[in-house]
């Protein structure tokens, strides 16, 4: 095969259209765009536009309030962790981190830190080092045998000891 024989697929381009060339060609004179109008001049963007009546997303109210610095933590439960303990994914005796638990699969990547809820049961003694716990997933750990080691974000940690 050579640069020269290469071909697109029979049908696969279709010729463009030349409007306003006369009438035999089927698009003439007013080139499929009727009589008249707005529409039938160029330059017309009406996208929403409802005939001077104010547009319906102008209508209805605003709602609710998007917080930009919001943390996005991604959620894993006590059980979940177990299951990865009981099928060898996680090793119970080493701290458990963001990057331990997306290396076992249970997470698909880090974001900005891990929740631990107590959804389920844990039975071995687990230390975590993580963003954030529930006070029932905090229990449920020390219970166990392990321990939650919550660690604040930097920003507030620069904070604190710029008031001290």
């Amino acid at each position: 095969m050579k640069l020269n024989e290469i071909n697109d697929n029979p049908g696969s381009v279709k010729n463009r259209t030349r409007v306003g060339r006369g009438n035999a060609s089927g698009k003439g004179k007013t080139g499929g765009r009727g009589y008249k109008g707005q529409k039938s001049r160029s330059g017309v963007a009406i996208k929403g536009f409802e005939g001077g009546q104010m547009p319906l997303a102008r209508r209805l109210p605003k709602r609710g309030f998007n917080n930009l610095f919001r943390k996005d933590l991604n959620i894993v439960s006590v059980g979940r962790v177990q299951k990865a303990i009981d099928a060898g994914k996680l090793d119970a005796g080493a701290t458990v981190t963001v990057e331990t638990l997306v290396q076992a699969g249970i997470l698909s990547r880090a974001r900005d830190g891990v929740r631990l809820l107590a959804d389920g049961e844990i039975t071995a003694a687990v230390n975590f080092d993580i963003a954030g716990a529930s006070k029932a997933a905090v229990a449920a750990v020390e219970k166990a045998g392990g321990s939650v080691k919550v660690t604040a974000p930097a920003k507030a940690d620069a904070e604190k000891s710029a008031d001290e």
